[in-house]
């Protein structure tokens, strides 16, 4: 068997669901996961990912930027993301196993691509909970504080942004300036809040002891929850769910009579432009069924729940998000929403002054960014059980508590990798990696089912993507978008940046080519992808998710792309390391050469 041939090897979609059913993820005690999850906990917990932190800040910067007309830009985010929302769902409808991406890369592309894809949504759920874990410590910090319980600074912030904002505020000092000149600069609030956290904090020796308790302690609190069932967790996330979702239809229907309509005109204040200016940002509120399709082997129905819960979940959140954004700036002007909590903004003195509503919303934060946590929390541990199933990573990752029927070592470790970087890492450089990692899922699971249809066409599915055939609108509609680009490269913002490669300031020529590279690879993708769908008469669904998936992912800047191969060389290391060798196919088949 050539390398090539090997590295490229496919597990059969029968292979897949024979394995999960034998109870391999366990060799030795035989324990498979407890199934417990139907369409309603399915739909709770892709609200429980989508209705986070987003909801309560993405809005207001949206809004801010686009104006009303940014209730558009929800449908349209989430009509482009529902394109992979269908590939996922047909997907979990054929191969209901726990893995995700993982799974459906190794169905469609082979060994080597499942495994790059799995690491790379290590990547996406670490740094993702990372983050979120450092939000729903600002947030609960904040609120503590809004009753009179303040957390001192030097337990709610990491070391190297008390050590950066110290720094800042001692070279000013040295400069004449006084503490209460320089807190009142621009930027420089937060950073006098470092500058004293640095110098109030307790020492271990000369060293000060700053860390962020709050994160540490939610991790530590979730990871035990998700250690002990899957039952447990989904009660809690059911719960909190309802909850949230309570104060958005309370925050819609009462802010709907605080509503000044001249608030809406103009709709769309900075036209098009300003509308997509946060297209990235708001489509990455919409990334929950990510998750979900990690639980494939704890429900109890997963061929017909896992598609209802994606979609559902979905339907239910742009028609919240919709309203929301349409409330928020019909209540003040969308000019004043660029604050980091607009929902509690707009009802406080600068809106409706409706104090008690403000602190409904300041507690329903802390439980949606709760949610978003105990849900990506739940789907690390089951990605890294799947890939220790195939042999990829040791077994001892796909073990499965005999008790509480999860994967207990995976989630403890996963606990270790959340909860230790949360306490002393500041996250905010690196944070577009999740982006870039989630997109890149969506463009293998858009274009794996273009794949299965070619490759198991006769595959038991209990939900299809809608079929269109794509022969001719892919075509037609790169034909057009390249006339266009080519008679009227001044009209769009695209275009200028693509044909202008004037070096910024103080960057090399080299520079300014190199983040065009994306574009170009981009670009020459989505030609060869057109004359495949005028030749093979691909499924227009899918082929328009790849190219939206792929085109967001060239707006996230070389620097990102250079972070993210950087890490999947990384991961090669260790497959060629540790997997290729470990793999169950490659050692059935040395038993067979044996044999």
């Amino acid at each position: 068997m050539s390398l090539f041939v090997r590295l490229f090897r496919t597990k059969s979609v029968a292979r897949i669901q024979a394995d999960a059913a034998s109870g391999l993820s366990d060799h030795e005690t035989g324990s498979t996961l407890a199934k417990e999850l139907t369409t309603f906990d399915l739909t709770a917990l892709g609200i429980a990912a989508v209705i986070g932190a987003g909801i309560f800040s993405t809005v207001g910067n949206a809004a801010y930027n686009g104006g009303p007309a940014v209730s558009l830009l929800f449908i349209f985010t989430a009509v482009a993301c529902g394109f992979a929302a269908l590939c996922y769902a047909e997907f979990a409808s054929m191969i209901p196993v726990a893995g995700s991406a993982y799974t459906y890369a190794y169905a469609s592309f082979g060994e080597l691509v499942a495994w790059i894809i799995g690491w790379d949504l290590i990547l996406e759920y670490a740094i993702g909970n990372i983050a979120v874990a450092i939000s729903w410590s600002e947030y609960f910090s904040n609120l503590l504080a809004g009753w009179g319980y303040p957390i001192p600074s030097y337990f709610r912030m990491d070391f190297l942004t008390a050590r950066r904002g110290f720094a800042a505020v001692n070279e000013l000092l040295g400069q004449g300036q006084s503490l209460e000149v320089i807190r009142g600069m621009d930027g420089m609030a937060s950073q006098v809040t470092a500058y004293e956290a640095w110098l109030n904090a307790p020492r271990l020796g000369e060293l000060p002891i700053v860390c962020n308790l709050p994160a540490l302690a939610i991790v530590t609190l979730i990871t035990a929850l998700v250690y002990v069932g899957i039952r447990e967790s989904k009660q809690v996330s059911n719960a909190m769910v309802v909850f949230k979702v309570a104060v958005v239809v309370f925050v819609i229907v009462v802010g709907a009579f605080y509503i000044k309509p001249e608030n809406w005109t103009p709709f769309a204040p900075n036209g098009l432009a300003g509308v997509l200016n946060g297209v990235a940002a708001v489509f990455f509120a919409y990334i929950g069924f990510d998750a979900i399709s990690t639980t494939a082997e704890e429900c109890r129905n997963a061929q017909r729940d896992l598609p209802r819960g994606i979609i559902y979940s979905l339907l239910i959140c742009t028609l919240l998000y919709v309203l929301v954004s349409l409330v928020l700036t019909g209540m003040v002007p969308y000019t004043k929403l660029q604050v980091a909590d607009p929902m509690a903004f707009v009802f406080g003195r600068e809106g409706a002054n409706l104090l008690i509503v403000e602190r409904i919303v300041a507690i329903s934060a802390v439980v949606a960014t709760t949610t978003v946590l105990l849900v990506f929390q739940i789907g690390q541990p089951r990605i890294w059980m799947a890939m220790a199933r195939d042999g990829l990573l040791p077994k001892v990752f796909a073990r499965v508590h005999p008790r509480f029927k999860t994967p207990g070592f995976a989630t403890i470790v996963t606990g270790f990798l959340v909860a230790i970087p949360s306490l002393f890492m500041n996250l905010t450089e690196v944070t577009d990696l999740t982006s870039i990692g989630t997109l890149f899922a969506f463009v293998l699971v858009c274009g794996g089912v273009l794949i299965l249809e070619q490759t198991a066409p006769s595959a038991e599915r209990k939900f299809r993507v809608p079929y269109i055939n794509a022969k001719y609108i892919v075509p037609a509609g790169v034909l057009a978008a390249g006339l266009v680009f080519a008679l009227y490269p001044p009209a769009t913002a695209v275009a200028r940046d693509f044909l202008t490669v004037t070096p910024a300031a103080g960057e090399s020529w080299l520079g300014a080519v190199s983040h065009k590279v994306p574009f170009l690879v981009f670009a020459v993708g989505t030609l060869a992808l057109a004359g495949l769908c005028f030749l093979k008469n691909l499924s227009l669904i899918p082929v328009l998710g790849l190219l939206l998936c792929g085109y967001l992912m060239t707006e996230l800047g070389i620097v990102n792309w250079l972070r993210f191969l950087g890490w999947l060389a990384v991961g090669l290391v260790i497959y060629f390391g540790y997997g290729f060798r470990h793999s169950r196919l490659e050692m059935e088949a040395g038993e067979q050469v044996s044999g």
